[in-house]
């Protein structure tokens, strides 16, 4: 009998081995479906789109005063008023609270993609 108890208890551990080993694979599987994922979001610009080299400081964490005053006054607004996401209303009243006024004629809406100039595809 004591044998058999062994025996049982052996099995049970190589039983739990398998069950973890199986959920590792699947973290595993599951990690790189992910960064398979993010790797085809950053393809979607498609080829000869080019982001200008201010938006792409920008977006790795390095910014010019401008953005970061913008940063700064949405962040103290959010503090302020207990606000995680602030309504476009809201970041309208921001923006004017730091000394923008509308100057210019509207632009199209072509025109805020400059930043995405099409580079010439060679043949």
């Amino acid at each position: 009998m004591g044998v058999n108890t062994m025996t049982e208890q052996t099995k049970n551990k190589e039983q739990e081995q398998d069950d973890i080993l199986e959920k590792r694979q699947r973290t595993t599987e599951r990690r790189r479906s992910i960064v398979d994922r993010r790797s085809s979001f950053d393809r979607r610009r498609g080829p000869g789109h080019r982001r200008t080299p201010e938006r792409r400081a920008a977006e790795e964490g390095e910014m010019n005063e401008e953005q970061f005053e913008f940063l700064m006054a949405i962040d103290e607004y959010k503090r302020a008023n207990q606000r995680p996401f602030p309504t476009w209303t809201e970041v309208l009243e921001v923006i004017r609270a730091i000394g923008y006024r509308k100057v210019a004629e509207p632009q199209a809406l072509e025109s805020f993609r400059k930043e995405d100039k099409q580079e010439p595809v060679s043949v």
